[in-house]
C-alpha cells in the first residue's frame, strides 16, 4: 500500500502530484531503482555524515527519537529521516534538528523527480533519495536513519558501512512482504549489518537470535546482544544500564510505557558500541527525559475534537497497528476499565491483520468505536465493529473521529478514558498532542 502526502504548500503540493504520477503506485521491495536514482544524483548516500542506521518492528521510531535527543544534548546537530509522517511530508526529513522547509522540500523532489524519469521509483524511493541529497549537503555530526520496511531490500540499505545499526523490537507486520515467520522477519531486520559495523540488538528468543547472528555473520558485522553485551533494568524512576565498559542510572523515559525504557537502553547501547559519534554520559541522561516521539502513548492537549468530551476526559494517542504494537499499548491501559468509564476509537489500514490488535486493546475498555482512516485504504467501520461483536466486545461504527467522540460523550456522559489508534494516518487526524 503507498504512502500518502498532501500539503498546504502550493509547491510541495505540485511535487507530491508528480510523485504519484510517475510512482508504480505500490511497494516494491529492492535496491535497483533506488541504486540507479542515487547514481543520476551523483551518490549522495556515500558522501553522508556518519550514520545511525535503525530496523525494527515496533519501536525503532522511539530509538531514533532517543538518538536525536542523546546527540543534541551533546551540542551537536544531527539529520533524522522517519516515516511514516503524521500531518505533514516534511516530518519526514529533518535537517540539522529542525523539519525541512517547504521551499527546500519542494526544490529537492523537483530535483529528484527530474532525475526518476523511467527508473519507477516508488513514493519511499524517490522520498530516500531526496533526504539522502539533502543531508549530503548540509554538514552535521551524524544522520539517523530509519528502516521504512523489514531491512534487507529497504531503500534505505543501500548506504555504505554507518557508524552502527540497531534493531528494534521484533514482530509481524507487513506479512505481504515480509511474511508471518518470526525468524524470516528476523533476517530481513538482519540484512541491513555491514561489514565491520556493530549491529546492536535486543534480546530475542534463541531462535530469532541464532537467525540475526547467521545473517550477522554472513556480512562480518559483529552483534552486540542485550542480555549478553548489555544489559538493562528499569527500577522505579529510573533505568539501569551496563556494558563492558561502565554502568549508567538514567532517568526513566518521559515517552509513556514500560517498553520505552527498553528502547532508551537500545539507543545507550548504540551510542556506546560505535567510534564515530561521541556522546558524553550527560547527554544520554538528558535524552531520556527531552526526547519526544508524537502518537505514541501520547497524551493529547484540550482543542476542538477533545471538547466533544465531558469536562475532565482523559484523550491519548498511538499508532499502534500490529499485535506486537498493542501488546505494550495495552498494558499502559491496564487498569482503565476499574478507574471509570473508557473507549477505544480505532481504524486500521485495510493491509493490516485487525482481529489481533481488536482483542488486546478491546479488551482494555468498555467501548470501541471504529472509524475508517482517512484517504487511505481501510477496514470498513461496520466490519471491524462486527469483528469486535464476534469477541465479546461492545462496539459501534462511526464516520470519522469527531463522530467517535461524539458517540462516546453521549454514550457516558461523565469524564473518560479515550484511546485513538489503529494507523499513524489516523493518529495524524487526531487532535494536538501535549508537548
Amino acid at each position: 500500500m503507498p504512502d500518502h502526502a498532501r500539503s498546504d504548500h502550493p509547491a510541495v503540493q505540485a511535487q507530491l502530484d508528480r510523485l504519484w504520477s510517475l510512482s508504480p503506485g505500490a511497494d516494491i521491495l529492492g535496491l535497483e531503482r533506488i541504486a540507479t536514482l542515487l547514481a543520476r544524483l551523483g551518490d549522495p548516500h556515500h558522501h553522508l555524515p556518519p550514520v545511525f542506521h535503525v530496523a525494527g518492528t515496533n519501536g525503532k521510531g522511539s530509538t531514533c527519537a532517543f538518538l536525536r535527543a542523546a546527540i543534541e544534548a551533546s551540542g551537536q546537530s544531527v539529520h533524522v529521516y522517519s516515516s511514516p509522517h503524521l500531518v505533514r511530508f516534511n516530518e519526514r526529513i529533518r535537517i540539522n534538528g529542525a523539519l525541512i522547509g517547504d521551499d527546500a522540500l519542494a526544490a529537492m523532489l523537483d530535483e529528484v523527480l527530474g532525475h526518476a524519469e523511467g527508473i519507477g521509483a516508488s513514493f519511499f524511493e524517490v522520498t530516500t533519495a531526496a533526504a539522502f541529497l539533502s543531508f549530503a549537503r548540509t554538514p552535521a555530526a551524524a544522520a539517523i536513519i530509519e528502516v521504512g520496511l523489514g531491512g534487507r531490500l529497504d531503500a534505505t540499505n543501500v548506504l555504505p558501512p554507518p557508524a552502527v545499526c540497531g534493531i528494534a523490537a521484533l514482530g509481524v507486520d507487513h506479512e505481504a512482504f515480509l511474511g508471518r515467520s518470526l525468524t524470516g522477519i528476523a533476517r530481513e531486520k538482519a540484512g541491513i549489518a555491514k561489514p565491520g559495523t556493530p549491529l546492536v540488538t535486543m534480546d530475542y528468543p534463541r531462535t530469532l537470535q541464532e537467525a540475526i547472528a547467521e545473517v550477522a555473520a554472513s556480512a562480518g558485522a559483529p552483534v552486540v546482544t542485550r542480555g549478553r553485551d548489555w544489559f538493562s533494568q528499569t527500577r522505579g524512576r529510573s533505568v539501569e544500564y551496563r556494558d563492558g565498559r561502565s554502568e549508567l542510572t538514567l532517568p526513566r523515559p518521559a515517552l509513556t510505557g514500560g517498553h520505552q525504557s527498553r528502547n532508551l537502553a537500545l539507543a545507550v547501547a548504540m551510542i556506546r558500541h560505535q567510534k564515530a559519534v561521541s556522546v558524553p554520559e550527560d547527554a544520554l541522561r538528558t535524552a531520556a527525559t527531552q526526547a519526544r516521539w508524537p502518537a505514541r502513548m501520547q497524551k493529547m492537549r484540550s482543542g476542538p475534537l477533545t471538547a466533544h468530551l465531558p469536562e475532565g476526559s482523559e484523550c491519548w494517542l498511538d499508532g499502534a497497528h500490529n499485535p506486537s504494537a498493542a501488546t505494550p499499548v495495552a498494558r499502559a491501559m491496564s487498569g482503565w476499565r476499574s478507574q471509570g468509564p473508557s473507549a477505544l476509537i480505532l481504524g486500521m489500514l485495510a493491509n493490516k491483520e485487525a482481529g489481533p490488535v481488536l482483542q488486546k486493546l478491546g479488551a482494555m475498555v468498555d467501548v470501541v468505536v471504529t472509524v475508517p482512516v482517512p484517504d487511505h485504504a481501510s477496514h470498513e467501520p461496520e466490519d471491524l465493529a462486527a469483528q469486535a461483536h464476534a469477541m465479546g466486545i461492545d462496539a459501534i461504527a462511526a464516520g470519522d473521529p469527531t463522530e467517535a467522540l461524539a458517540i462516546i460523550a453521549d454514550r457516558f456522559r461523565q469524564p473518560a478514558r479515550v484511546l485513538i489508534a489503529g494507523s499513524l494516518y489516523l493518529a495524524g487526524q487526531g487532535p494536538r498532542p501535549e508537548r
